[in-house]
């Protein structure tokens, strides 16, 4: 099996990559799904607290036009953790729904326990190594790279289940608003009755970041394509207001 622990890739090693990381990244989509259009707006933060790097997440998902009519309100995520010599370690992720209950995951990493309140529905369940939640994942491999080639198998949580989740690993060119960029290409695979889309295109020239993501929302296939990277640091001081290629 293979997990999240990945330590070398286009040359760098897993700590290089992982110190020349800006300590502030904001990031802008686009989303379209068939005629319907909204917005993303997602935050990465890094800060060094009593000797330990912590990282905080934050997403936040607005439809517009008609699109708005199928998705009223914002969908807010946050994921807040730990950065270790494998990667991220999330230790807390918050799905918010207009009008309904949040759904909350936390991680106990010494007692291997992960509890999952499902709106109000609590559970535990043993927590295997390497756990990803659903906004971690997107962006724990500017820590911990994926595969060059070959699978990818992680354990995921999106608030309500944690599951084994496989991806296959590909590359490819991708044209983006902020220019053509080569990618690699996480492609979730679907057992079962498992209909939960999942894509995700990684730019190395952008610290493996999260250009492209197309996922199941809501019974709607959402594409969310990158318009703006920002970097900064975590004070707020802005560095650059948008990087182009």
């Amino acid at each position: 099996m293979r997990v999240l622990a990945f330590a070398l890739l286009w040359g760098l090693s897993l700590s290089a990559l992982a110190d020349a990381i800006p300590t502030r990244i904001a990031i802008s989509y686009s989303i379209r799904s068939g005629a319907l259009e909204g917005e993303a707006n997602d935050t990465l933060e890094i800060k060094q607290e009593n000797g330990t790097r912590n990282y905080a997440i934050s997403s936040a998902i607005r439809a517009l036009g008609l699109l708005a009519l199928a998705q009223s309100g914002n969908i807010l995520r946050d994921s807040v953790g730990t950065i270790t010599e494998q990667g991220l370690q999330p230790s807390r992720f918050f799905d918010q729904r207009p009008d309904k209950l949040p759904r909350v995951s936390t991680f106990d990493w010494e007692k291997g326990l992960l509890t999952i309140n499902n709106r109000g529905s609590e559970q535990q369940k043993p927590l295997p190594i390497g756990t990803q939640d659903r906004l971690s994942f997107l962006y724990c491999f500017a820590f911990s790279p994926p595969p060059n080639d070959g699978p990818l198998e992680v354990y995921e949580t999106d608030g309500r289940t944690l599951k084994l989740v496989h991806y296959v690993v590909d590359k490819e060119t991708l044209k983006t608003p902020i220019g053509e960029l080569e990618t690699i290409v996480l492609t979730k695979l679907l057992h079962g009755d498992d209909k939960l889309v999942r894509k995700i295109w990684l730019a190395p020239a952008y610290y493996m970041l999260p250009v492209r993501i197309v996922s199941t929302e809501s019974d709607l296939l959402l594409d969310h394509m990158v318009t703006r990277i920002s970097y900064g640091d975590a004070s707020g001081l802005r560095l650059e207001i948008e990087l182009l290629p």
